[in-house]
């Protein structure tokens, strides 16, 4: 039954969605005080904000946005193809097409930064595009993301070791990947290093992906026009290793682009049940 009404919201003009996620963003924001205070405190020791007023004011813009995150998906998922297409503006494709030359295939890196799921349908309309996802806790939101996701040429790999081996054999081909970057690991999956100054549990997969396949590695980020005009996919090419630390500012110097449309909310500095916390930690 969800499904259908999906795909009837995504009949609306992506404005419309997006006035109505700037609601739903002040909403939650208003109801979670957990959510609140890890969305002031990420923003606040993320040292992006010169004095408290501009500290308000990223933080304002962060809720409107990260609410437009979750409405649009109805359009992105289940909105026409012809008309997904339309709102997505890249002038960079070109990079890609280079990095297809050296035969060694595509590791796309899209943070929580815009609309990262419209990144990967771009992406998956032009190359074969495998893209690691974590399956939800519930297993009808699972059916809903696996139903919007499946189009174009994209693959699903879960984020186990059948998915890792997905990607793998994926890259081996010569073809593209998908991954979250600034997604939180498990357990001995990851390392400590810091984030915006903090020490944030990171993941070693793009680190052991690009040594050992040499993928070349290309930042994605589609960023939110206002007034639902759609979408700007900005690529651009990573270079040298990229372990923990690196990764991280590599994340890092894209979300600076776009602060406002960074997900503060996400729980990026959490230990994973069983880790060793981080040295100095309470």
């Amino acid at each position: 039954m969800l499904i259908p009404l999906l795909q009837c919201c995504a009949r609306m003009p992506l404005a419309g969605l997006h006035i109505f996620g700037a609601g739903l963003g002040w909403l939650v924001y208003g109801l979670s005080p957990t959510y609140r205070r890890r969305c002031r405190e990420n923003l606040r020791l993320s040292g992006l904000c010169a004095d408290e007023a501009a500290g308000r004011r990223l933080l304002h813009a962060a809720v409107a946005e990260t609410g437009k995150s979750v409405t649009e998906l109805c359009k992105v998922w289940f909105g026409r193809e012809a008309e997904v297409a339309q709102l997505v503006v890249c002038d960079d494709w070109a990079v890609v097409e280079a990095a297809q030359r050296a035969g060694k295939g595509v590791m796309f890196l899209t943070p929580h930064l815009g609309c990262f799921e419209i990144s990967a349908h771009y992406g998956a309309q032009r190359v074969p595009l495998t893209v690691l996802y974590r399956p939800p806790k519930r297993a009808v939101l699972e059916t809903i993301m696996l139903a919007g996701r499946a189009r174009g040429q994209m693959r699903l790999a879960p984020a186990n070791i059948q998915g890792v081996r997905m990607l793998y054999k994926a890259l081996r081909r010569g073809e593209a990947i998908g991954v979250l970057p600034d997604q939180a690991p498990g357990v001995g999956e990851g390392e400590w290093a810091d984030f915006f100054g903090r020490p944030a549990y990171t993941m070693t997969l793009v680190t052991r992906l690009q040594a050992t396949t040499g993928a070349a590695v290309i930042m994605a980020f589609a960023e939110r026009l206002a007034q639902g005009r759609g979408y700007r996919l900005h690529l651009h090419t990573v270079t040298g290793a990229l372990d923990p630390s690196a990764l991280n500012r590599a994340v890092e110097a894209i979300v600076r682009t776009c602060p406002a449309q960074y997900l503060w909310g996400y729980n990026r500095y959490k230990v994973p049940a069983g880790a060793t916390p981080p040295p100095g930690a309470r």
